[in-house]
């Protein structure tokens, strides 16, 4: 099953001049659903990590099947305001503008292993400001991981010294 038939090119989303990619039609049929876990379940199949973070709200949507697969915890990444208890927070660029996210300051302890999982590796951005709260607070980041990794955005750069690795490139 070729994956990239289940992701859509949506013009100018969020702004004008971006092309988003969407990948709701792969939720909506169970079987490409079932072979994407299974993709990230292989590709991460060589980390050794105990947690697996992912940001709202798509990373969610990958990373909590993959936690339950992998028999791993899982960690939300949230926009501010969202989570009850007190948080570790850092600010960041996209590649259409800028956004916080925030954590639990108790959700990685000291020597964590944790993996970042999103379904859209664009600029770097969103990784890179994960894997700097996940270090503030004393984790080690194993690997970064994505459905769809924007080669053109050049999101690597941004994470060099990371394990980078995606099931889609574009």
């Amino acid at each position: 099953m070729n994956l990239k038939d289940f992701i859509r090119d949506i013009p100018d989303f969020p702004k004008p001049g971006i092309i988003f990619k969407d990948v709701t039609p792969m939720l909506k049929d169970p079987g490409a659903f079932k072979v994407c876990i299974s993709s990230l379940k292989e590709l991460v199949k060589d980390f050794e990590f105990n947690l697996i973070v992912a940001p709202e709200a798509r990373g969610f949507i990958f990373a909590a099947p993959l936690a339950l697969e992998l028999e791993k915890g899982f960690v939300p990444i949230r926009k501010p305001g969202k989570l009850p208890y007190k948080t570790v927070s850092v600010e960041y660029s996209l590649e259409y503008g800028t956004a916080t996210l925030e954590m639990h300051t108790d959700a990685i302890k000291e020597g964590d292993k944790v993996l970042i999982v999103d379904d859209v590796l664009a600029t770097g951005g969103t990784m890179k400001a994960i894997a700097e709260m996940v270090e503030k607070v004393g984790g080690t980041i194993s690997g970064i991981v994505s459905l769809v990794e924007l080669s053109f955005l050049e999101p690597r750069k941004k994470l060099s010294g990371y394990e980078v690795r995606s099931i889609i490139t574009y």
